[in-house]
């Protein structure tokens, strides 16, 4: 009398389990790109001296605001576009000019944000920043 424990299926593992070995793959990949980011080493470099002057930092910019009614203030004080006209004028004047920062209302119609723009191109004015928020 012959006992018989489990199945009849002899036939024992046909494929290899493949899992182990690409999770061991994966982690050697991303030590090898970790380390070779950091292990790189940088070429040695003898910069040329030169005689240049140090550049100037600009003068403080001029921040130029327009609401959703289409108010534009120049640095928080509401002024016309006649008066906008004058002052970027003015400031274009300068040696130095100063840098425009932009910051317009989501809701202000594009024909003021133009205006505003084509003025201070006129005046030679041509640093122009956009601002917005984060």
């Amino acid at each position: 009398m012959a006992f018989q424990l489990g199945e009849d299926n002899d036939s024992g593992m046909n494929e290899m389990n493949l899992i182990p070995l690409i999770d061991i793959m994966l982690v050697l990949m991303i030590i090898f790109l970790v380390t070779a980011t950091v292990a790189n080493p940088s070429i040695p470099l003898t910069l040329p001296k030169t005689t240049a002057e140090v550049v100037t930092p600009p003068p403080e910019a001029i921040s130029i605001s327009i609401n959703a009614q289409g108010e534009i203030a120049w640095n928080n004080q509401i002024i016309t576009l006649t008066e906008l006209q004058k002052r970027f004028d003015e400031e274009g004047q300068k040696a130095t000019k100063p840098a425009v920062q932009l910051r317009a209302d989501k809701d202000s119609r594009y024909d003021t944000v133009a205006q505003v723009m084509s003025r201070a191109s006129e005046a030679g004015l041509t640093d122009l920043a956009f601002m917005s928020d984060n």
